[in-house]
């Protein structure tokens, strides 16, 4: 199981932090497009090749914790990733954080630790095919019902000419990521557990397949979402809808259970909540900060701004940072590659 913990976090890692390689290897590089010049530039740009190649051997990982653990362990474990890249943005973009950062991220790590102590490993005999289908229904109902939902709220929008952020719609389009990203993680599952259950071998990448289609389309959701609306809110729905529906997917598709020894089951319902509770509090730090008294902000900004400025050299004080450089931690995660961010 613990193979299965490490697989996941290294997994999350290089998705996360391939695509801040990839996002600042673009800043020098035309829009991606299949001539040859372009494919060149790309191809000889060190740090968007180093991202890209980050990128796919974290799939790749995350594959191979998913042949090896349940969902239920997976995929609350790969949440982490937004804990791991803001590390990441803060040794090596030289992004400062908060101390409610700090905390969120301590509180996943508690979690992952949770999920790896209660966790255990499932032995699938059998598929439940007749759950499948209902399933699907399931999901199908529920983008018809949020889709028909966001149609009426545009609609109101438009006729009373309302102004401000559309809350709505960024929920909706963070839980119909989410969604996706979860499913897509039940589906490869679903190919390795029907490989080892004497399925010809072409259920795998085909599994695989289906499951890069589902993301792909989770990833326009996504963008969707973060075009006109707010990033804490996309991302946090995104998250939060992730890791339940990946976990409840996996239940009913796979018959994925919870730990039958109340030890377990406990260490692993309380490292779900950390971890949930942690990549909230992560993509909202900002915010929440900003509603506490003035006393407690300046404790939870006063070392970090300390430190960050110690850390910067003497002639780079008083200048504004590079934007090409700056990224906000709470956004690092939800970028995308460089031919989908252009268009």
């Amino acid at each position: 199981m613990w193979e299965s913990v490490a697989l996941t976090l290294a997994g999350a890692a290089g998705n996360n932090v391939g695509k801040v390689l990839q996002k600042k290897g673009t800043h020098i590089l035309p829009p991606l497009s299949f001539k040859l010049k372009v494919i060149r530039a790309y191809a000889f740009n060190r740090l968007w090749i180093s991202g890209f190649l980050m990128d796919m051997c974290g799939a790749a990982l995350m594959l191979t914790a998913l042949s090896q653990a349940p969902v239920s362990v997976v995929q609350p474990i790969a949440g982490c990733g937004l804990a791991i890249l803001c590390v990441f943005s803060h040794f090596y973009l030289k992004e400062s954080m908060n101390g409610l950062d700090w905390v969120a991220i301590t509180l996943a790590g508690v979690g992952t630790i949770g999920v790896g102590v209660g966790g255990e490993e499932q032995k699938v005999d059998k598929i439940p095919l007749f759950n499948i289908p209902w399933l699907v229904l399931s999901i199908v109902i529920l983008f018809v019902l949020l889709n028909t939902w966001l149609h009426i709220y545009k609609r109101q929008r438009r006729e009373q000419e309302l102004t401000g952020p559309e809350v709505i719609e960024e929920i909706i389009y963070g839980l119909e990521s989410g969604i996706l990203f979860g499913i897509s993680s039940v589906i490869s599952k679903t190919g390795f557990v029907m490989s080892e259950m004497g399925f010809p071998k072409i259920v795998v990448p085909a599994a695989i397949s289906c499951s890069v289609g589902c993301s792909a389309v989770g990833f326009v959701y996504q963008t969707r979402g973060l075009k006109h609306g707010r990033a804490i809110v996309v991302s946090t729905c995104t998250s939060v809808a992730s890791i339940v529906s990946g976990v409840v997917a996996g239940m009913i598709a796979l018959d994925e259970h919870l730990p039958t020894a109340p030890t377990g089951r406990f260490f692993l319902l309380l490292g779900w909540f950390f971890i949930i509770t942690g990549v909230i509090l992560l993509v909202s730090s900002t915010r929440i900060i900003a509603r506490l008294p003035r006393s407690v902000q300046k404790f939870l900004k006063s070392n970090v701004e300390r430190t960050h400025s110690i850390r910067r050299p003497s002639s780079a004080r008083g200048k504004d940072p590079i934007p090409s450089t700056t990224i906000h931690a709470s956004t690092l995660h939800l970028l995308t590659s460089p031919s989908k961010e252009k268009a």
